[in-house]
């Protein structure tokens, strides 16, 4: 069968798979649609977490950002996954037992002021419609190469899919959906890697694949580099970035892990507190198998993308270069008309334009997979672009309908009402999202990287001290969350937007980029919340309790509500 006829079966029957699911498992209640009914087993919350986490960015970018900056691209791989440890061991079980449905209802009521709670709104809105441009861009991309249709049109298919299951399930149909996702995703990403592992070096792991040799007994990595300074790159294994840089874009990713509110929800679908716990150790060791991969793969599709193309003649390049440059996301222009591809790190005389984007999804199609398992990488893109993109609209949802209109414009709404705004809430930020995914604002982990810096300049510090610091008021987290959020947007629409009359890079404060910034605005974050709270009220004692309550290990099986 020809790849299309594959990639429609695969993708229909994964689609089929997950509109089934959310039908049989549609909500019925507020509960059901926020939380899942909070009856969701830790495995399967696991799963669902890890899909929920695993975003287009994980699966179709981050590859494609290491094997183009090579160490560089390593920032991303430390920062996410220890970001999950951070959020799984500091954050998750405290706010599990404080057991609120959403980020800015826990900020709402720790911080006992309306006013928190809507600042809180925002800033999940400003993470939430951030992150899933990455996502709906990722789900275009796939659609634009393997179903043949433009990249505009792909992101409106992706739109109605996702738009059904997570508008008719809520989170109770995406949590089963996720699981589905999980499995697809997983396959997807894994059997590629194992068979390009074996191809370049006998090893059937591609973790150790990467580091292995190969025919010609030459360890792979040497390979690379010494193809990279023929080509006038840095060598792949050497970094460019400054050590402050590097520190700063890890932290930021981080930190903005620990304060995704997407990914925080979903400790609340589960029935206890010792169930979060379990749930987010099943949920790491299911991230780390696509996390320690992602690697090998950027190594093989580095190698291959090289050899089959710099330095050959333009009019006998492979098929897959064809099939790419149909979409406008690769493309050749001849500057010294001599018929052949230089691929250069010399900008005035490189040729080709590769969208980084492209490096995984291409990848078995370079190492010329069979028409099955390109196929399989296409539904799997899909899987974690959509596992993602449902759960942060259902967190554009919830903080629509249950945190401004239920709690503070019209407390008496009754629960079919706040459904049916949930719904319709979904169905605007699907709209809104579909807008980005159609004019996103750069390359897919880009574009995530920038949600994690706004995660951590708002967020993060505002759960931190109200975990931790008793004495924190609402004062002292508010006028961190808006310091902290409005540094970190200034920023980006300066070096990323050309607002504010723009900036190169030469002009980053201190030498620190765009995706490292979330960490300097979370600094100034707490500093400014530690230093009001001095100056201000200390919060009433009942709040100072609760406080206390949520870090007292005892009774720790059952959820405490307040």
């Amino acid at each position: 069968m020809d790849l299309q006829t594959w990639t429609w079966i695969l993708v229909g029957i994964t689609f089929a798979l997950y509109i089934g699911i959310a039908i049989y498992s549609r909500a019925g209640s507020t509960k059901e649609f926020y939380v899942a009914g909070g009856s969701v087993s830790p495995l399967a919350n696991g799963l669902a977490t890890a899909a929920d986490w695993m975003s287009a960015a994980s699966f179709i970018s981050m590859a494609g950002i290491i094997s183009f900056n090579g160490y560089d691209g390593s920032v991303y791989l430390m920062g996410w996954t220890g970001g999950y440890v951070l959020l799984a061991l500091l954050l998750a079980p405290y706010l599990r037992k404080f057991g609120k449905f959403t980020v800015p209802d826990f900020i709402g009521d720790r911080y006992y002021s309306n006013v928190a709670r809507s600042v809180a709104v925002v800033c999940a809105l400003l993470v939430s419609f951030t992150y899933v441009a990455g996502q709906m861009r990722g789900v275009g991309l796939v659609f634009s190469r393997f179903l043949e249709v433009d990249i505009n049109t792909g992101v409106i298919i992706g739109m109605i899919i996702v738009l059904f299951y997570a508008v008719l399930g809520g989170m109770k149909g995406i949590t089963y959906t996720q699981v589905a996702q999980y499995c697809v995703l997983i396959f997807a990403f894994m059997v590629p890697a194992i068979f390009i592992s074996i191809q370049m070096t006998g090893n059937p792991i591609p973790q150790l694949g990467f580091g292995g040799v190969d025919a010609d007994g030459i360890y792979l990595l040497d390979k690379l580099d010494g193809l990279h300074r023929e080509l006038g790159f840095a060598e792949y294994t050497s970094g460019s970035k400054s050590t402050l840089d590097v520190f700063f874009i890890t932290a930021a990713l981080m930190a903005g892990t620990a304060g995704l509110p997407h990914v925080i929800v979903r400790f609340f679908t589960v029935k206890k507190v010792s169930d979060a716990r379990k749930s987010a150790g099943w949920a790491l060791l299911f991230i780390a198998i696509l996390f320690t991969t992602a690697p090998a793969i950027a190594v093989f599709a580095r190698t291959n993308m090289i050899e089959t193309v710099s330095n050959k003649d333009y009019d006998k390049l492979p098929e897959w270069f064809g099939n790419w440059e149909e979409t406008g996301l690769i493309s050749f222009n001849d500057k010294n008309k001599d018929g052949k591809v230089q691929y250069l790190a010399d900008k005035s005389k490189n040729e080709l334009t590769i969208d980084r984007d492209i490096m995984v999804l291409a990848n078995p199609e370079i190492a010329r997979l069979p028409n099955w398992v390109i196929a399989l990488v296409a539904a799997g893109g899909l899987a974690a672009a959509l596992s993602t993109a449902a759960g942060l609209l259902l967190v554009i949802s919830a903080s629509v309908s249950h945190d401004l209109i239920k709690k503070m414009i019209k407390p008496d709404i009754s629960e079919k009402g706040e459904l049916v705004a949930a719904r319709l809430s979904a169905i605007a930020a699907v709209c809104v999202a579909g807008y980005f995914g159609i004019n996103p604002p750069d390359f897919v982990a880009a574009t995530v990287a920038l949600a994690f810096g706004l995660a951590a300049a708002s967020f993060f510090p505002a759960i931190i001290l109200g975990i931790f610091h008793k004495k924190m008021n609402k004062e002292g987290a508010i006028a961190g969350m808006i310091v902290g959020i409005l540094l970190m947007l200034f920023y980006m629409l300066k070096f990323k937007f050309d607002w504010f009359g723009g900036g190169t890079k030469e002009d980053w404060w201190l030498g620190i980029s765009p995706e490292g910034f979330g960490t300097m605005a979370m600094i100034a974050n707490f500093v400014v919340s530690i230093i009001i709270s001095k100056f201000t009220p200390d919060p009433p004692e009942e709040v100072q309790e609760i406080v206390e309550n949520i870090r007292i290990p005892s009774g720790v099986g059952e959820a405490v509500s307040h």
